[in-house]
Formats: C-alpha cells, structure tokens, sequence
C-alpha cells in the first residue's frame, strides 16, 4: 500500500470567511470543488507538514507566511482510499485579513466562503467534517486525529484528541 501525505491549511479572515481554492472543471482531482489551500508533502517537507502548507499557501495564493497569524496545525486524518493508498493529510488553521492581495494561480481561483456554509457547498466529505468539527471546537487549540470511515454509506470522522499520555493534563 502507498503512502500519501498532504498539508492543507484553513485560512479564515475577521468576517469568519474561509479561503478556499475551486478547482478548473476540467481537473482530474475533485474537478469543480472548492477546496482548501494545500497539497501533497514533498520528500524533504516529509518532518514539517508546515513548512509544506506554507509554501503551497504561497504558491497557490500569493501569500507569504509573514502576514499569516496564527498557523496552527489542528487536524490530523487518516484514510485509506481504495485500500491502495493510506491519506495522512495534516490540517492547519490560521488567520490572515480579508484585505490583502491575493495571486490566482493556474489552479484556480480563490473565494472566500462563510464557515457556516461551507457544508452547503462543492466541498470533499472531509472538509465538511473538519469544518464541522472545527466549528464545534473552535476554542480548543489542542490537536485533533481522525480516521475517515463509512457509517451506514456517509463518510465520517471519528476524532480522538491528540495527548502525550506520559503528561498527564492538570
């Protein structure tokens, strides 16, 4: 089985919109979706998923990491796709305003989506279930892992909090 990692980041700006990234129609990979601003981890990125959010933020938006605040990694999910490959896709949160200059990419174009919305629109399965989740713990800061299962034919997540069991919590 291969192994796939990718980084991906949630950047959401002071009106509570998420930026997002919709696909050309004519992509072989969710093909008319909106997704979030990543991609896949390269050879030498493989020990800092995010340095490789960062430069696909860059390369997809424009944005350098100076101006973004607050880029946290939130999520962890696992998921197998076809039982050939294993999806380790590390999901970051950060802020940055809604003002500054965005660079579109020959990837797509970019739009900024209400995070209560984002469930009604042309997302992946997994980005409803970490907005969702990310909704319900907004304010909890710690690390979340997820492995994306089928229950009765929908995709869900089922999240553990990630702790250092060494560490007790006080």
């Amino acid at each position: 089985m291969k192994l796939r990692q990718l980084a991906v980041a949630f950047i959401i700006n002071e009106e509570n919109q998420v930026l997002f990234l919709q696909k050309k129609s004519q992509d072989t990979f969710l093909a008319g979706h909106l997704v979030p601003i990543g991609g896949h981890i390269e050879g030498i990125e493989i020990n800092e998923p995010k340095n490789a959010c960062l430069r696909e933020i860059e390369e997809e938006t424009g944005i350098n990491r100076i101006h973004l605040h607050d880029l946290t990694l939130r999520y962890i999910v696992h998921r197998t796709k076809a039982y050939e490959e294993i999806r380790i896709q590390y999901v970051l949160f950060g802020t940055l305003s809604k003002q500054y200059p965005l660079v579109e990419s020959d990837e797509g174009s970019l739009k900024w989506i209400e995070i209560n919305e984002v469930a009604n629109k042309n997302v992946s399965a997994t980005t409803i279930e970490i907005i969702n989740h990310f909704i319900k713990k907004m304010t909890n800061n710690n690390v979340f892992v997820g492995s994306m299962k089928s229950q009765e034919g929908e995709p869900i997540i089922k999240w553990a909090e990630l702790e250092d069991w060494e560490m007790p919590i006080s």
